[in-house]
């Protein structure tokens, strides 16, 4: 077998959101021939023009990307690559059951300029099965090229968390998969060449598909404990952050803070595994009870918040609350499947005169709340009645530190 080089390969990656804008940009750095794909040519004309609107990498990283490989939404100008990173989203019906369209969309769309000895490796969040029993089957049938003879696939589960600038891709080891041991070669060469980390090799393209919704999944699984405790906690008088710090004296003790699970994979993911369980007819209790319980959150914060109101002695319709933090997390401007939306929402069902203040809205999400009924700014507020906290983001809690006003923190609960 010759030495794999780096001139062998053109990358392209499908999909220019939170996960392929820092993969492709790592992959120009390392000097690789990379072209950068997504169908929004609104997006591919900001990132042309240095904009990135999800801050996922900086400027130098951008202009380094645009210098160094192609950014595009023209289908013709992938026809000559050779290996295909899908990292699309892949998000849930309103009845929860897997969004496959914009997998198989994108599957059916790199068929078609798919050529013999291409590899395509998917790294969207699935359920085991999805790369081998849908994926797959449609890149043969769109392409006409024979599976594992003309082209192979792949499975590298995305590790990266928006918002996040410690554990960057580069960082974070990278667990890859093949349908056959020449793909596993050539998959462990191109990401050992961007991952300092290094790689971990599964046995199994399936195996791959399960360790990534296993590692959310134990994440939803323990944040709906500590989410219950701080439930029971608070209807006992004790307070719930005090419990964790001395808890967390112990070595072992996993410190979680209770909170509304929102974005795209702990909210998302645990449904895709639920949804393979009930294929096969078995009922996963422990992880359909976390979901239920996490998805439960917001009514729980907002029936406390009217024991608060209550207790304070506050007229709810004559006085403004300032809502404060939107986005699914701290420091980010990611608002997929953010629970504070519903939280809002609710409050204003209930008679409350809310605004919301989130210094990472953008302009877009701004008019989209306007839209929807829903005052909000990325500016500071001028005037605070009410201070509900939601997202800690380093910016409100500095506000926070020096208000002397009316504060609700439905985690601390003052």
């Amino acid at each position: 077998m010759k030495k794999l080089n780096k001139k062998d390969y053109k990358i392209c990656i499908v999909g220019l959101g939170y996960v392929g804008l820092p993969l492709a940009a790592r992959f120009a750095l390392k000097g690789f021939d990379v072209t950068g794909f997504d169908i929004n040519e609104k997006r591919t004309n900001e990132l042309l023009n240095l904009f990135d609107k999800n801050d996922d990498i900086d400027l130098e990283a951008l202009k380094l990307l645009n210098k160094k490989s192609k950014i595009t939404s023209d289908i013709k100008s992938i026809k000559n690559n050779n290996i295909f990173i899908i990292t699309v989203p892949t998000p849930i019906n309103a009845d929860k059951t897997p969004d496959l369209l914009p997998l198989t969309t994108s599957s059916k769309m790199i068929a078609r300029v798919l050529k013999k000895d291409s590899i395509v490796i998917y790294e969207s969040t699935v359920y085991p099965g999805v790369t081998d029993e849908i994926c797959t089957p449609i890149l043969e049938k769109e392409s006409k090229l024979i599976f594992n003879k003309d082209f192979s696939t792949g499975y590298s589960p995305e590790r990266i968390v928006p918002g996040d600038k410690i554990n960057t891709i580069e960082t974070l080891k990278k667990v890859v998969s093949a349908s056959n041991n020449q793909a596993l070669k050539v998959i462990s060469f191109i990401y050992s060449s961007i991952i300092d980390a290094g790689i971990y090799q599964a046995s199994s393209i399936k195996v791959a598909e399960a360790a990534k919704v296993t590692e959310n999944i134990q994440r939803d699984v323990n944040i709906a404990l500590i989410n219950e405790m701080h439930q029971l906690y608070s209807s006992l008088g004790i307070n719930t952050h005090e419990v964790i710090e001395a808890a967390s004296t112990k070595w072992n003790f996993m410190k979680l803070t209770p909170g509304l699970v929102g974005g795209h994979c702990i909210g998302i993911d645990p449904y895709y595994l639920m949804h393979k369980s009930k294929m096969t007819g078995y009922d996963p209790i422990i992880m359909r009870s976390a979901r239920l319980l996490n998805d439960n959150m917001a009514d729980w914060v907002l029936a406390n918040f009217f024991q608060f109101i209550k207790k304070k002695q506050i007229n709810i319709k004559s006085i403004s609350i300032t809502v404060m933090g939107y986005t699914f997390k701290e420091n980010c401007s990611d608002i997929r499947n953010t629970k504070v939306h519903d939280l809002i929402l609710s409050m204003q069902n209930n008679g409350c005169e809310v605004e919301v203040w989130d210094p990472f809205l953008t302009d877009d999400v701004i008019t989209m709340l306007d839209k929807n009924s829903i005052k909000a700014s990325k500016h500071l507020p001028n005037h605070t009645e009410l201070a509900f906290i939601c997202v800690y983001h380093d910016e409100i809690l500095r506000f926070i530190k020096n208000y002397e006003g009316l504060i609700y923190d439905y985690k601390k609960l003052n």
